[in-house]
This record gives C-alpha cells, sequence and structure tokens, in this order.
C-alpha cells in the first residue's frame, strides 16, 4: 500500500474515531445532579433538557462528520477528485483558472453535501429546544452571500498561492506565508464594516440607561465608546452572546439584542468590560501573532509535500499540480493542526482569564458578572461540566463553573487587599 494513501487512511478514520471516543467520553462526564452554583437558576427539568441537547448535538456531529468522512473516502477510492482534474484540464484554461475550477468544483459538492445537514441542525434540532428564529428565506440568503463571499475570498487566496508556488518554486511558501497574513490583516479591518452588516443590522444602543451606564464605565477606561454596537441576533436565534472584532477605528464591541433584552444594565455592563478587557489586554493582536506562526509552520511543512508523487498516487491522480496538492495537504496536516489547536485553544482560555480578571479589577460588577455568566449558559442550554479532554480540545473559553470560581476568587483577593489598605 502507498505510504501517503496508509497516513491518509489512519488521520481520516482515526481521527473519526478518536473524535467519537473523546465525545462519548464528554457525555458521559456530564453531571446527572445540578451542580450547587446552578440551583435556583435551572430547575431539574431544565437541566435534564440541556442535556438531552449535548447529548443529540453530540449524535448528530458524529454522523454528519462519519458521513463526511465516508464520503471523502469514496471519492478517493473512486478516483473522484482525478476525474474532476481531468476533465477540467481538458478544457486548456491554463493553470490558474483550472485549480479555480477544481476548488469550486469540490467546494460546491461538499457545500451541497452540507446543506441537508445545516438545515436539520437550524430547523429541527434548534427549533426543538426553542433556540430557532430563521426563517427559510433568512437560512438560504445567509447560503447564498456566504457562497458568494467564500468564492470570492477563496478565489483571491488561491490564485495567489499558486502563483506563488508556481513562481517562487523552493521559496513560494515564505511568500505564501507572508502574503496570506497581510490578507488576514486587510480581512480584520474590512470584517467588521463591510461584511458582517451585509448579514446583520448594527445599531448604537438606544436604551438610555443602559447606555448612560456603558458611558460611565467607557469613560472610566478611556475606551471610545462609538465602537459599542447592538445586533439584532434574534433574527436568527434566541440565544445570547457578546463579541469583540476589528482593528483600529474599525474596531466594534457588539451585543446581541437577546443579550440586552435578558440581562440588567449592570449585568450588560459587566460583559462589556470582558469584551473590552480583551481590547485592552491586546488579545486580538496577540492571536494574530499566534495565527503568523501557524501559517508559517503550514506552508512550509507543505512546501515539503505540495508536489509529491506519492501524495498524488494515494488520491489516484495522474497529474501532480499546485493547486490539487493544496487540497491534499490539508488531510495529512489535520494531526499536526490538532496539535497546534490544543496551544491555541489553552492561550485563548488564558485570555478569556485574563478579560475575566479586568472585569473584576476595573469594576464593582463581579456579582453581576457571575449573574450574567449564569443566565447565558442557561438560556443557551450550555454544557456545566464538560469534560476535561474536550475542553483541551474544542474550548476557546473556560468551563463557566471553572470561570466562576476565578471570578470568586479574584474579587475576594480584591476586597481583602481594600480592607487591608483601610
Amino acid at each position: 500500500m502507498n505510504l501517503y494513501l496508509a497516513i491518509i487512511l489512519i488521520v481520516l478514520i482515526g481521527g473519526y474515531c478518536f473524535n467519537l471516543l473523546v465525545d462519548i467520553l464528554n457525555v458521559r462526564f456530564a453531571k446527572t445532579s445540578l451542580p450547587d452554583e446552578f440551583k435556583g437558576y435551572y430547575n431539574p427539568k431544565q437541566y435534564r433538557v440541556s442535556q438531552e441537547y449535548l447529548k443529540e448535538n453530540t449524535r448528530f456531529n458524529l454522523f454528519y462528520s462519519g458521513c463526511l468522512t465516508l464520503i471523502f473516502l469514496l471519492f478517493i477510492f473512486f478516483g473522484i477528485f482525478n476525474l474532476i482534474d481531468k476533465s477540467l484540464r481538458g478544457i486548456e484554461l491554463g493553470l490558474i483558472p483550472t485549480g479555480l475550477l477544481f476548488a469550486l468544483v469540490i467546494f460546491l459538492i461538499f457545500e451541497l453535501i452540507n446543506l441537508p445537514f445545516s438545515a436539520y441542525r437550524t430547523f429541527v434540532i434548534e427549533q426543538k429546544y426553542d433556540f430557532n428564529k430563521t426563517t427559510p428565506k433568512i437560512f438560504f440568503l445567509d447560503k447564498i452571500k456566504g457562497l458568494i463571499i467564500g468564492l470570492i475570498i477563496g478565489a483571491l487566496i488561491l490564485s495567489c498561492l499558486i502563483w506563488f508556488f508556481e513562481s517562487f518554486q523552493v521559496w513560494g511558501w515564505v511568500f505564501c506565508w507572508v502574503g496570506l497574513t497581510l490578507f488576514e490583516l486587510f480581512l480584520l479591518f474590512i470584517w467588521p464594516r463591510f461584511i458582517m452588516p451585509l448579514f446583520n443590522k448594527f445599531e448604537p444602543i438606544e436604551e438610555v440607561s443602559l447606555r448612560e451606564k456603558i458611558q460611565s464605565y467607557a469613560d472610566s477606561e478611556n475606551f471610545k465608546i462609538k465602537g459599542i454596537y447592538k445586533m439584532d441576533a434574534s433574527r436568527r436565534s434566541t440565544k445570547a452572546n457578546a463579541f469583540f472584532a476589528g482593528l483600529g477605528k474599525f474596531k466594534r464591541v457588539v451585543l446581541f439584542d437577546t443579550l440586552i433584552s435578558g440581562h440588567s444594565p449592570d449585568q450588560i455592563v459587566s460583559v462589556l468590560a470582558h469584551e473590552i478587557g480583551h481590547y485592552k489586554k491586546k488579545h486580538l493582536l496577540k492571536m494574530i501573532f499566534l495565527s503568523f506562526a501557524a501559517n508559517g509552520i503550514m506552508f512550509y511543512i507543505l512546501s515539503l509535500f505540495i508536489t509529491s508523487p506519492g501524495l498524488f498516487a494515494a488520491f489516484r491522480m495522474d497529474n501532480i499540480s499546485v493547486y490539487a496538492g493544496l487540497f491534499f495537504f490539508s488531510v495529512l496536516y489535520a494531526p499536526i493542526n490538532m496539535l497546534l489547536s490544543l496551544f491555541t485553544n489553552w492561550f485563548s482560555r488564558k485570555n478569556e482569564r485574563e478579560a475575566d480578571f479586568y472585569v473584576v479589577s476595573t469594576s464593582n460588577l463581579a456579582k453581576d458578572f457571575i449573574e450574567a455568566l449564569k443566565r447565558l449558559s442557561v438560556k443557551n442550554l450550555s454544557n456545566l461540566t464538560p469534560h476535561p479532554l474536550k475542553v483541551a480540545l474544542s474550548y476557546s473559553h473556560p468551563p463557566v463553573l471553572e470561570r466562576i470560581r476565578y471570578i470568586r476568587e479574584i474579587e475576594q483577593v480584591r476586597r481583602q487587599k481594600s480592607e487591608n489598605r483601610e
């Protein structure tokens, strides 16, 4: 057997089995008894519903990923990738147009496969648990807009990558690394201002009492308030959240309207303080640097395998090309990407703890922040007791009970220091 094919089978099948094991452990690890911290927030029936939501999503995700793995294996063994490539080469359009068409065909095939799964998740699972507010019209418009944006951005990136590798050969990976990093930085500037508004409406917060509290806190932290918006998330879901996006004058702190409607002004300000904490601690810039380093590792390893005859033989390909090599390499890179994600997820959770610390150290809203976290967890049916391995692999935020415990500890330390000064 081709060595590359053996590795690919191990990566695909082994990766699925590993994720299956992690998800089974995660479901079994979930506590059937309600944690004391959430007594009075969940009743026993609601807590059972949250665990059913976890189980149903886990079953669905395993079925979905299993189907994709099986389809991908069938594409390899029946030479479907080679059939697509040979058909497109027959048109004789040139290297970059052929590469773009090859990526387009594969992308559309898997988008069509994904469509019924996405619809089932939205209109069956999310609907069953009273989360879904998306209409079929919004659902398909989102898909179309996402498809158009994805094709434009993907075509630009892929064209540059093909050209760099073809033009600079050995050093092509360096130009790809720098080029992709610069493009990602460009997207960070334009995404909040021009792309996100294509999907949602962003408006300045109008509620007077809330705006005054936000203004007061923002002034105390020397944070310009013009970048705080309310997003109409309720058009699609009842879930609540907040996030920070963008750089420079394009930066935005975004609060879901579902968050605003379900929380007190002090709780909302505490969530806002957390997002401002990310900005003040320069977490986005740190994550950009991590992404830059990860991209460098990826492109260097890619340069070693991108035109390897063994890799193309594993996919039953008659011709070697940069564009197909970019796609096939993503399979080999999956284990390395998983190892890198262990570090990036750990670093992200560290940033979240720093932002939580910022809330406590810059306001008197620790209790309100804990209250907000509890309400968000209940509203979103979050898993209160995930397995540590699942957290390490998938969680960008610490589990909510861990966050609450940490906030209480730093609040106690802050109070003790205040009392000692008195």
